[in-house]
């Protein structure tokens, strides 16, 4: 069985791949129009690539578009600003599993302890309905430190922010309140 396996970054694929190698045939799907600016882009892509020929993994990489975020993700609260977002990337990967002969769809944000897993599977659930392709989930967040142990003993690029504008703010409105 196939799964196109949407993927935010490197050190969030670790575990997941780990995982998911077991029971499926595994394509990474980098879609990320919400991260802000284009060099964080490339770090987080390349990243991506690099671990992704160690592991002989096929690695699908749509545009990186940033406006497709901007349009469509219109306000800056959260937790509704994540879930338009989490929506954004989750069907663009749907329609490619559909669309490609794919059997499942899942995505390494459920590896986050900082990412809602409701949300995310309460939207992923609600695209595989309406798109009519099967959605894998699997609370993978027990492999979190694992992933990031793994990323820094092998010198992963790793992000201070999920990726957003208003994630990137929010990160440095924090250390100012700390200061």
């Amino acid at each position: 069985m196939k799964l196109l396996l949407h993927t935010c970054c490197a050190p969030c694929l670790v575990y997941p791949l780990e995982r998911l190698k077991e029971k499926f045939y595994v394509t990474a799907f980098f879609y990320n129009p919400n991260i802000h600016g284009f060099i964080e882009y490339r770090n987080r892509l390349n990243s991506v690539k690099d671990f992704s020929l160690k592991e002989s993994l096929d690695v699908i990489c749509p545009d990186y578009l940033p406006e497709e975020f901007f349009d469509n993700v219109d306000t800056k609260v959260m937790p509704q600003r994540c879930r338009l977002c989490w929506s954004l990337r989750l069907e663009k990967a749907a329609v490619f599993a559909r669309e490609n002969g794919y059997d499942y769809f899942s995505t390494t944000l459920l590896v986050s302890p900082y990412q809602s897993q409701e949300i995310i599977k309460e939207v992923a659930q609600e695209i595989s309905d309406r798109l009519k392709v099967k959605f894998y989930y699997e609370d993978f967040r027990f492999g979190f430190k694992k992933s990031h142990d793994f990323a820094r003993a092998n010198n992963m690029y790793m992000q201070k922010y999920c990726g957003c504008i208003f994630s990137e703010m929010d990160r440095f409105k924090k250390k100012k309140k700390n200061a």
